[in-house]
């Protein structure tokens, strides 16, 4: 299951949680609820994003650094060995 960071500007806390890619996270409390934490003073309403981090992108079981595969370099980077994009 993937791990994902989000974060909420109203307590300015950032908290990352395990949950089904297709499930929503929008408030404080279904982040709370997820997280197994208590709300603390923040209002359950309050809105949280999502952050676009390398455990979003992590694939595998145990989500360690062996499970994460870095993304191939850009053609102008030398990265486009089969030169179909004209840059190579």
């Amino acid at each position: 299951m993937p791990a994902y960071d989000y974060h909420c500007a109203t307590n300015g806390q950032t908290l990352e949680v395990k949950h089904r890619m297709l499930d929503e996270i929008r408030t404080w409390g279904e982040l709370c609820a997820k997280a197994e934490l208590p709300l603390g003073d923040t209002p359950a309403d309050a809105p949280v994003e999502r952050l676009v981090s390398e455990t979003a992108v992590r694939m595998g079981t145990g989500g360690g650094a062996s499970s994460y595969s870095a993304p191939a370099p850009s053609c102008g980077a030398g990265g486009c060995s089969s030169g179909m994009c004209g840059l190579n």
